[in-house]
C-alpha cells in the first residue's frame, strides 16, 4: 500500500494506521541530496534533501515493514552518544506547523525530520512464529488486486514453466490468523519420496485495509538448489501476473522493477 501525507487529516490517519509505530525499531536510515546544474553561473545548487526511514513493527497480530519517505527536508538530525541505540521506537510523535511535518522518532529527539510531506509504502504479513535459530529465504508480495493467486493457477503455471511440483496442504490451527485463507508446501516433483522434504511454504492472506491480497514464500533451513528455484520461478509468476510490491529483508521495491531489482542483486553477487 501507498499514501500520501501532506495534511493533519492524512497526519492523523498515519499515526492511527501504524499506532506510532509503537514497539517497532528503525532498520535503516537513507538521506539523498540532489543538485541541479545552474546555467547560469555554471555552477551546482541544492535542489532538495529527502529522508527515508523503514520501520519494522507489529500492529493487529500482523508484521509490517514500512518504508517513510520524507521530501522537501528542511531539518534533520540522527545522533546517537556511546551506548545508546535510537532504533528502538517507543511511539513516534509528529506534528503539522506553518505547513511543514515534524517527526520525532523517538522521546529524546535522536532522530528527528522536517519536512514538506511524506509518504508511505508498506508491506504486511501474518504475524510468523520466530525463526531466529533457522536461516530461512522469504519473499512477501503485497497488491491491491480483488483477485489472488489460487493453488490450482499456481501448480499449473509451474507445470508449464516446467518445474511441476505437488501441493501439500497445511491443515488448519484454532490460532491460524483469520486473514489467511490457505497455506501449504510445494514440493518439486523430482523430490517427492525424500524424506523430510519441507519445499517451499506459501501463504495467502487478504482482505488487507479492505483490498487486495498478500502472499508470503519461504524456504526453511538450508535452501537446496530445487527448492530454491520453484521459490524464485514462483515470485516471478506473481510479480508478472499481479500488480503490487514485493519484500526482500527489509527492502519494499516495485512488482514492476522486480526482475531488474533480482538480476541487479544477483550479478552483485557474483550469481549470474
Amino acid at each position: 500500500m501507498k499514501c500520501h501525507v501532506v495534511n493533519i487529516e492524512d497526519l492523523r490517519w498515519l499515526l492511527g494506521h501504524t499506532g506510532g509505530f509503537r514497539g517497532g525499531y528503525v532498520t535503516d536510515v537513507q538521506v539523498s541530496k540532489r543538485r541541479l546544474l545552474d546555467e547560469a553561473s555554471g555552477r551546482e545548487v541544492p535542489a532538495g534533501t529527502t529522508v527515508t526511514v523503514v520501520i519494522r513493527y507489529r500492529i493487529h497480530q500482523m508484521s509490517r515493514v514500512a518504508k517513510l519517505t520524507m521530501t522537501g527536508v528542511t531539518d534533520f538530525s540522527m545522533f546517537e552518544q556511546e551506548g545508546a541505540d535510537c532504533s528502538t521506537l517507543g511511539v513516534i510523535q509528529a506534528e503539522l506547523n506553518e505547513g511543514k511535518l515534524r517527526f520525532w522518532f523517538d522521546p529524546q529527539g535522536e532522530l528527528y525530520v522536517v519536512c514538506d510531506e511524506a509518504q508511505l509504502e508498506e508491506v504486511a504479513a501474518p504475524s510468523l512464529e520466530p525463526l531466529s535459530l533457522e536461516q530461512v529465504a522469504q519473499w512477501t508480495f503485497q497488491s491491491g488486486m480483488p483477485d489472488w493467486p489460487t493453488v490450482t493457477w499456481i501448480l499449473a503455471e509451474l507445470d508449464v514453466a516446467g518445474v511441476p511440483c505437488a501441493w501439500r496442504a497445511t491443515t488448519s490451527s484454532p490460532g491460524r490468523h483469520p486473514a489467511i485463507q490457505w497455506e501449504g508446501d510445494l514440493i518439486p516433483a523430482s523430490m517427492q519420496g525424500i524424506a523430510n522434504i519441507a519445499g517451499v511454504h506459501c501463504m495467502l492472506y487478504g482482505p488487507l485495509d479492505g483490498l487486495g491480497f498478500g502472499m508470503v514464500l519461504r524456504v526453511r533451513g538450508v535452501q537446496d538448489r530445487r527448492t530454491g528455484q520453484v521459490l524464485s520461478l514462483l515470485a516471478d509468476l506473481i510479480a508478472r501476473r499481479f500488480s503490487g510490491q514485493c519484500l526482500v529483508g527489509n527492502t519494499i521495491i516495485p512488482g514492476e522493477d522486480w526482475q531488474n531489482w533480482k538480476s541487479f542483486e544477483q550479478q552483485r553477487r557474483g550469481d549470474g
